[in-house]
């Protein structure tokens, strides 16, 4: 099926009510051209998100990204803001930073260039024979940047809506578990062999936990407990539901003193379009934020972070981490065999779209996003698909 028609059921399944709603078909996830639409149409624009603030607390601390090609990375500076710059050195377009860490100054590893937290070009060494070069022109570009509720945001569109406005609809559910003091446990950085779609769907969905997750997370879940917005959004989505008295994680530690009644249970599950997602809980939060490598292979950013009272409820840190790092391994993998399936059987000859569960309200949600970005209507987008 040429990539048009493809779109054009996705288009089709978007317009229709949930209740005679389709999957995507598979195309959408194996069509290589499908990528380059993406890049064009969403990356490019779009709000993404490298991690929490908190995971650099002090200023000089830093973490790297990437938003389709472009290095990124995102530094605390002195005066405790957070700024992003393009993390390509203006000399020779060597990659500055690797990871993530702490740095008085970022350093070149090719010729030592040498920039401070700003993004000024502090120091050139042997330079002073070229008519050319003048360090106050040779700064890094700077990276739009903005935190909501204790996540960092950026993005490479100058002209993008704030995330404060894209997001306000969901601010008071998110803002009331204080995210922002929750401290990061775990941050780790792979690759899978899938397409990011179906990584995002898989996340955004709670109607597989109980199956999927029976070992870990599943036995724990009501699925008659879930909530969906009244309302959609063009920016995000969200469902909540419930953790039993049984749950290892989920509940408020007694620590907790803000939150009251069925809140003190009650997780809240966003995805914020197009790759951000989180499992934000009483006592934790835990992330994905993804990037495309591929039509096939995905990066994924992966994160955790513990509720100050409910880390205090451990004997030490390090028996939080021990735990808490197994657990949602544990949980990881059973996501990662059941993404990496779909894609494999996404490529079959008989492979076809079927209808959604009223459970998968999130990824209707999705395809009305990917068909207003993607689909004909989009000057954009039709331009991409026809060639």
């Amino acid at each position: 099926m040429a990539l048009h028609d493809a779109l054009g059921k996705l288009q089709d399944t978007a317009a229709s009510p949930l209740d005679e709603a389709y999957s995507s078909p598979p195309e959408i996830y194996t069509n290589p051209d499908m990528l380059e639409l993406e890049r064009c149409e969403i990356f490019e624009r779009e709000w993404h998100c490298p991690g929490l603030a908190a995971d650099i607390a002090e200023p000089g601390d830093y973490v790297t990204f990437s938003i389709g090609d472009q290095p990124v990375f995102c530094i605390r500076q002195k005066d405790g803001s957070i700024r992003s710059f393009s993390n390509v050195c203006r000399h020779r377009m060597m990659q500055l930073l690797e990871g993530s860490g702490s740095t008085r100054t970022i350093v070149c590893p090719y010729h030592a260039w040498t920039y401070g937290h700003d993004g000024s070009l502090r120091g050139a060494s042997q330079m002073e024979k070229s008519k050319t070069f003048k360090k106050k022109d040779f700064c890094l570009p700077e990276i739009r940047t903005e935190l909501w509720n204790g996540w960092i945001y950026i993005t490479l569109n100058q002209d993008a809506t704030p995330v404060a406005e894209l997001l306000a609809p969901m601010n008071d559910l998110v803002a009331q578990y204080r995210m922002d003091r929750y401290i990061p446990c775990e941050t780790q950085d792979h690759v899978w062999q899938t397409n990011w779609k179906l990584l995002a769907e898989n996340f955004m969905e709670g109607y597989h936990l109980p199956v999927a997750h029976k070992a870990t997370v599943g036995q724990w879940i009501g699925l008659d407990d879930t909530v969906f917005p009244d309302e959609t959004s063009p920016h995000f989505t969200w469902q909540t539901f419930t953790k039993s008295e049984t749950a290892t994680y989920g509940r408020a530690a007694h620590g907790n003193d803000y939150l009251e009644g069925r809140w003190r249970y009650t997780t809240i599950m966003p995805t914020v379009f197009p790759a951000h997602m989180y499992i934000l809980a009483p006592d934790h939060v835990w992330y994905l934020s993804l990037r495309p490598k591929g039509v096939g292979e995905v990066h994924v950013r992966f994160g955790v972070a513990l509720a100050p009272e409910r880390l205090a409820a451990f004997p030490s840190k390090q028996a939080a981490l021990k735990d808490l790092v197994s657990f949602f391994d544990h949980v990881n993998e059973e996501d990662r065999f059941v993404v990496e399936g779909i894609f494999k059987g996404a490529h079959g000859a008989l492979a076809k779209a079927g209808p959604l569960s009223y459970l998968e309200r999130e990824i209707h949600d999705f395809q009305k996003y990917l068909a207003a970005k993607l689909c004909p209507g989009n000057a954009g987008a039709a331009k991409v698909a026809a060639e």
